[in-house]
């Protein structure tokens, strides 16, 4: 066992419900080793800035519940390319001495990172600095290699699902394709999670480019079943074969190259224009980040948070801890560095819809 008396925690990236499970669990399992803990303020920004507070027990009571993270978060600060303005101009410097000077002058011997690709993989690099470091796999996207879930998914497929009951009996009183746009950037699984569940006719996922002419094959069948409505989730991601990702510029320091959204509004455009039928979008957007987490998110945000602090105990750093098998384990964050968490298109999921007759678009 690792003697320590005192680890950082922090969050970065977008939010996610679970994030404030996840920090009262590491607060709640360094307390009972009597270790300290301090929470870095805004995620990264807040080691070069030196925004850091102690908490404690009373601190992280009532939050299980709560969405967002009560240490705030930003997916902009990267210590090691850091945005700094001079003389009004943007430039960027590596500012991890800084961090790591801030980080000793605390007594901060470890550190808890949770966040999704791009944040793990700056706590790896912290980690490459001598820092201990422990990595918890967090966003709704579900796209991080080497585990099955991360937690705030569940929550945005129950929105997504709520939602698609709503739009199915608008759709169906005014006879109209619904088109509901949902996150998940390059990967396709809150579509297909919810577009299952909520009983969609057409999902559209970034790994199966979609032919337009299917979707309105798609459409035109219904109707001639006398289905005179139809439901269609797209993946934020998603795109036409041989087409281009819809979005607009990101934001100033951003590590994207597009800020993706818009392909739901631009589909049911050209599903009206061309056969004629009435066609709305929808885009759940932030709805889908924000609010309480649900039971199975709680859960597993906890038990991450718990095995973060036992990892760092027994001297397991340099890892993410992960869920396979509905077991915790842990994986070298290196080894996930490049793989991508995309739907697999032979997949059990993706299998079962073609089988109940959704439709791809392929």
């Amino acid at each position: 066992m690792m003697a320590l008396k005192r680890i950082g925690v922090l969050t970065g990236g977008g939010d996610c419900p679970g994030l404030n499970a996840v920090i009262r669990a590491v607060v709640k399992t360094a307390k009972s080793h009597n270790i300290e803990v301090w929470g870095i303020k805004n995620g990264f920004g807040g080691l070069v800035e030196n925004q850091m507070i102690e908490l404690s027990t009373l601190n992280v009571s009532g939050i299980l519940p709560r969405g967002g993270t009560i240490l705030g978060t930003t997916n902009r600060d990267n210590p090691f390319k850091y945005r700094i303005y001079k003389d009004g101009q943007l430039t960027y410097e590596d500012m991890s001495g800084q961090a790591m000077e801030n980080l000793a002058e605390k007594g901060i011997e470890a550190l808890v990172v949770i966040g999704g690709d791009g944040t793990l993989r700056i706590g790896a690099e912290f980690g490459q600095l001598g820092l201990p470091v422990v990595c918890v796999p967090k966003t709704i996207d579900n796209d991080i290699p080497g585990t099955e879930r991360t937690f705030g998914f569940d929550t945005a497929v129950s929105v997504a699902s709520d939602a698609l009951d709503r739009l199915h009996t608008t759709a169906e009183s005014h006879h109209r394709v619904m088109v509901l746009e949902v996150m998940g950037r390059y990967a396709g699984w809150i579509a297909l999670h919810s577009g299952l569940a909520g009983g969609a006719d057409c999902i559209l996922i970034p790994e199966i480019p979609y032919n337009l002419e299917a979707v309105k094959a798609k459409i035109v069948e219904r109707q001639k079943q006398n289905k005179l409505f139809s439901i269609i989730v797209v993946a934020e991601g998603a795109r036409e074969v041989d087409g281009e990702l819809i979005g607009t510029k990101p934001a100033e320091g951003s590590s994207e190259k597009i800020r993706l959204g818009g392909i739901g509004d631009k589909l049911a455009k050209d599903i009206e224009n061309s056969i004629g039928v009435e066609s709305r979008c929808t885009v759940l957007g932030h709805l889908q980040r924000g609010g309480s987490p649900t039971a199975f998110d709680r859960i597993l945000a906890t038990r991450y948070g718990v095995a973060a602090v036992e990892c760092l105990l027994t001297g397991k750093t340099g890892n993410m801890v992960a869920l396979q098998n509905n077991r915790i384990i842990t994986i070298p964050v290196n080894e996930l560095a490049g793989k991508p968490g995309n739907v697999p298109i032979d997949s059990d999921l993706v299998n079962a819809a073609r089988s109940i007759n959704i439709s791809f678009g392929d």
